[in-house]
């Protein structure tokens, strides 16, 4: 009899020490909460890249358009046929246009944005962080359409006076470009720059590097894949964007011959054209093609950001 009393008393202990805490029940949902945010997010992604790649397809297996005349044609005519009453389909004109105005923005963008950003970090940092931030930030809140429209009525313009012609193309879309992108890869960059540790700098600076050997030759260096990172960020992005270019570029599906030049890009043929076909028709799966290399693209460059953060975690775990 009084062991079963000891068991009796001894079953409330235990049931309260197994019993699981309020604490531990709030992590528990909160950890079901978050996989099935991830589910939902991982099965919306999964199905839209099924859904533009499905469409995509069409193209070549539905209206049996040659891909490689798709990919490498230069003659973009969805609606007239041509003397054998064929409709010609080459999207080289506008995948062309849009690598001219990414690279070319990019090209003169992260000059500026490592200049901005070194002034930020290293030079003036307090003048940086009172007003250089928030006008990086403020530009970089600031509607495309807003920046297109800009173009549209100064920089159009003022091409056309100093080069002649319609002043829309290649060189008008650049400049719209490499104002919005700058504030990306600028704020990216002075990420990259803070992350660099201090004693790298105490320790260039105390073998006798004067300021300058400093940051050219161990910041800089050191923040080499941050730097890369924001360059490849805003390289997707301009090559993403479509209504401020759409407003300078020209529209032309032609090869561009020259800066000057009228053209177009993947961006501008979409926004122009997903309105004005019909759902089924060989000019809306064409569009929907052009889609799916844009996804494609932004995807590599998904690829490349990781690819360089993965190399930036292998040298800081080597070193």
């Amino acid at each position: 009899m009084p062991r079963r009393n000891n068991k009796s008393n001894q079953d409330p202990i235990r049931e309260s020490l197994l019993r699981k805490s309020i604490s531990a029940k709030k992590d528990k949902f909160g950890s079901r909460l978050s996989l099935s945010a991830l589910a939902l997010i991982s099965l919306v992604v999964l199905s839209i890249f099924f859904f533009v790649v499905s469409r995509g397809l069409m193209t070549f297996t539905l209206d049996h358009i040659n891909p490689f005349r798709f990919i490498f044609g230069t003659v973009w005519n969805p609606t007239a046929p041509d003397a054998q009453g064929n409709l010609q389909f080459g999207a080289l004109p506008m995948i062309v246009g849009s690598f001219l105005v990414t690279f070319l923005s990019a090209l003169v963008a992260t000059p500026f944005a490592i200049a901005t950003s070194l002034f930020m970090v290293e030079l003036q940092p307090t003048l940086g962080k009172k007003i250089m931030q928030p006008v990086v930030e403020l530009l970089v809140g600031i509607p495309s359409v807003v920046y297109g429209f800009i173009g549209l009525t100064i920089v159009v313009p003022f091409l056309r006076s100093i080069f002649g012609g319609s002043g829309f193309g290649i060189l008008a879309g650049t400049i719209v470009l490499f104002v919005m992108i700058l504030p990306t890869i600028t704020s990216m960059t002075v990420d990259a720059l803070k992350n660099v540790p201090n004693h790298y700098q105490e320790s260039a600076l105390a073998i006798g590097a004067t300021r300058w050997q400093m940051i050219y030759k161990v910041i800089l260096r050191a923040a080499t894949p941050g730097i890369l990172t924001a360059i490849v960020f805003g390289m997707a992005r301009a090559f993403g964007e479509a209504l401020a270019v759409q407003m300078v570029v020209g529209n032309a599906a032609i090869m561009p011959t020259g800066l000057m030049n009228s053209a177009s890009t993947l961006t501008s043929v979409l926004t122009q054209g997903i309105g004005n076909t019909a759902d089924g028709s060989v000019q809306n799966d064409v569009l929907w093609t052009l889609a799916m290399l844009l996804l494609i693209m932004s995807l590599i460059f998904n690829l490349v950001i990781r690819m360089i953060g993965k190399r930036t975690n292998i040298s800081r775990g080597a070193k």
